[in-house]
């Protein structure tokens, strides 16, 4: 008999981590998730201080953060299925009055009722693209929705499903730190807004999107810019053209990795500790700074090491290890490659022969690019399925409610920002919306209807 060679297709891989995480809890599916509560719908803790299962669930929410109200019990009691029935008829009988943006974060159950998905700084581009739309639904996370009502128009509603979908990194840098931090610094460099003989000001301060309206509006006030991991190249040197140093707020680690590669020593990046007089620093330290980082990180990618990189090449000769740029500097540096989430997603897009990655991002984005790519073995550096918290937030059960609302003429969970805030947070917000690095990103992608 003659041996005959036959092609099998790439088994379907399930995106949902959702899904995963059911059974790995229930027992079907081996694994291990960093608590067995993300099995439960978020809203059983929408009344629990704090920002619920998953990856920041140890990091101390502020005092006053937004909590959601109770979502009525028909959206409780729902099934997956129903959901996803009433979600795609509550857009059919919509139309073109609303426009849904997903996060490439969000489950796998929200993702595919969005019609753009992207990263920030691609949603952002897509809620002040779409003039059209009456109500912009944004499945993300709380500044991401204040972003949308700052780019959008004033007759357009940005509304975010689930109230506590906030951020950790963001409320690690609050206003009210910042402007201490502000004074403390003219202290130490005089006038802050004053520029020297060369026309250059002594500090710039550039935020990262992760960052409340309110620290946007100071950065516009002051000179500044927002950055996105898909842009902190060039608006560190945007920033460098117009002052002696930068002070980078909240995330430290996009901040260290960004300028240790434009050749920034890390001794000119001292840290900033708004517990702490001067940061915990002193005046000759501060005085030959470049880069002043804040002390604020992501909880998701902190969670990424060195010996998980070490244990993946181990196990996966040829593997290649592709990080965000929120990893510690150390991961970074042990990767192969570094860059924002849809950096990664096109990393993966462009390699034409069956590759091994290894990748160092939330795993809902994980997931997701390997059931889209078979034909690659993907997974998540992190073994232990541990989704944002924040992000997780977000349930069709929300997303269902809110568009059922706007259906019934209602208008839920609006996220409104105060003009005195607004005003000078757009001024940040169209800086860093100009500063387009050489490869800049594409816009959101839009989904196939």
């Amino acid at each position: 008999m003659t041996a005959v060679n036959i092609a099998l297709a790439p088994r379907p891989i399930d995106p949902s981590v959702d899904h995963e995480i059911q059974g790995i809890v229930s027992g079907s599916l081996q694994g291990e998730t960093c608590n067995t509560d993300l099995v439960e719908a978020p809203w059983r803790f929408d009344t629990v201080p704090g920002y619920g299962p998953g990856a920041s669930e140890g990091d101390v929410i502020p005092t006053g953060a937004p909590r959601q109200g109770e979502l009525p019990r028909e959206y409780r009691e729902a099934s997956e299925d129903e959901l996803d029935a009433r979600i795609t008829a509550a857009k059919n009988t919509l139309g073109d009055r609303v426009v849904v943006l997903g996060h490439f974060y969000q489950r796998e159950e929200v993702v595919r009722h969005a019609d753009y998905v992207g990263d920030s700084f691609q949603l952002a581009g897509a809620a002040k693209a779409r003039t059209d739309a009456e109500a912009i639904v944004f499945c993300g996370v709380h500044f991401m929705a204040e972003t949308a009502d700052l780019l959008s128009g004033p007759d357009q509603a940005v509304i975010l499903p689930n109230l506590a979908a906030g951020c950790s990194m963001a409320d690690m840098a609050s206003i009210d730190e910042v402007e201490q931090a502000w004074e403390e610094l003219a202290d130490v460099y005089g006038d802050l807004d004053t520029p020297d003989a060369e026309g250059l000001l002594p500090v710039i301060p550039v935020t990262y999107m992760n960052s409340s309206a309110a620290i946007k509006g100071f950065v516009g006030r002051h000179h500044g810019i927002v950055c996105t991991s898909s842009n902190a190249r060039t608006v560190l040197e945007w920033a460098f053209e117009r002052g002696r140093r930068v002070l980078f707020f909240p995330d430290q680690h996009l901040g260290r990795n960004t300028a240790k590669a434009m050749g920034v020593p890390l001794e000119q990046m001292p840290m900033w500790n708004p517990r702490k007089p001067l940061g915990g620093n002193d005046d000759t330290t501060l005085d030959a700074a470049r880069v002043i980082l804040w002390h604020g990180f992501c909880s998701v990618h902190r969670r990424f090491s060195v010996a998980q990189i070490d244990k993946a090449r181990a196990e996966h000769p040829g593997v290649r290890v592709i990080v965000h740029p929120e990893c510690p500097m150390e991961v970074v540096d042990a990767a192969d490659e570094a860059g924002s989430t849809d950096y990664i997603r096109k990393a993966i897009e462009a390699a034409t022969e069956p590759t091994t990655f290894a990748i160092g991002t939330e795993v809902n984005l994980v997931q997701r690019l390997a059931a889209e790519h078979p034909q690659h073995e993907i997974f998540c550096l992190d073994p232990v399925v541990c989704p944002c918290s924040t992000m997780y937030r977000i349930h069709p059960g929300y997303l269902a409610w809110v568009l059922e609302s706007l259906v019934a003429g209602d208008v839920v969970n609006r996220i409104t920002v105060p003009a005195d805030v607004a005003d000078p947070a757009r001024v940040a917000l169209e800086r860093m919306l100009a500063a387009k690095p050489p490869a800049a990103p594409a816009a959101a992608w839009e989904q196939a209807s």
